[in-house]
């Protein structure tokens, strides 16, 4: 309920800030500012035409499709940096440089070999996301209590015992904020995406608000990419951080 009454305030606060700025001391053109009333306008009429459910699912797809093919480059790539101490020296640091690259040095390469098209797309949630994942899985094995390994080890536990019954249930939780780490990267990556091609989703329906001069438009894309990643967060990840801590004791 809490949440609700903040919710309000803040679109009465945003919809008094228009009507003083524009409407009252005219400080703002009415298309340089966006408005609650002009955005929930824009809002009716795309669901109207059903666009906007369009978009929302081609850009679901694509960014699910891209975090999956990240998730799976990410894990390999971490446990080959976690188990050998060459690729850990001298890999890592190459990784964590690429880290810090934005998503959007990755589109020219995309667009020059894939041409306009959801692999270029997804090519750009992949490289956005995937070092991310990776360096989230070294960290995960490597803050792993040794005394689990030993113990395991003095059990006689074979190399494939080791990463299935202790490794990766001890780094588990750690593994989960990566991956929801990962898929804010990802989220984010697409958007940048989806800007420089033409395929329909939230990232081209913004883009268009920009060339019609429409930042109605464009604030209600922006906030519909929030509340997509603020619903995965809390239905998806969180779910899963809280059974996993709940069944070790620990919420």
């Amino acid at each position: 309920m809490s949440i609700i009454i903040f919710l309000v305030i803040l679109i009465l606060v945003w919809q008094g800030f228009y009507m003083v700025g524009v409407d009252w001391l005219h400080l703002y053109k009415p298309y340089s500012v966006p408005s609650p009333l002009g955005v929930g306008k824009r809002f009716i009429e795309f669901c109207s035409d059903g666009s906007i459910f369009q978009s929302v699912g081609n850009s679901l797809l694509r960014g699910i499709a891209g975090f999956l093919i990240a998730v799976l480059i990410g894990i390999v790539v971490g446990l080959l940096i976690s188990h050998f101490k060459y690729l850990n020296k001298n890999l890592k640091p190459l990784i964590l440089g690429i880290q810090t690259l934005p998503s959007v040095c990755w589109v020219p390469f995309s667009i020059l070999w894939f041409g306009l098209s959801t692999q270029a797309i997804l090519f750009v949630v992949v490289m956005g996301s995937a070092f991310s994942i990776s360096i989230s899985v070294d960290n995960a094995i490597r803050n792993i209590q040794p005394i689990y390994t030993k113990a395991a080890l003095t059990m006689g536990a074979t190399k494939k015992q080791m990463y299935l019954h202790v490794v990766f249930p001890a780094a588990l939780p750690e593994l989960v904020t990566g991956l929801k780490q990962g898929w804010s990267f990802a989220w984010r990556a697409l958007m940048a995406g989806e800007v420089m091609t033409t395929s329909i989703g939230l990232g081209q329906t913004l883009i268009m608000g920009r060339d019609l001069a429409d930042i109605d438009q464009v604030m209600m894309v922006m906030i519909i990419i929030v509340l997509i990643g603020i619903l995965i967060d809390k239905c998806i990840f969180s779910v899963i951080e809280k059974k996993i801590l709940r069944k070790r004791g620990l919420l």
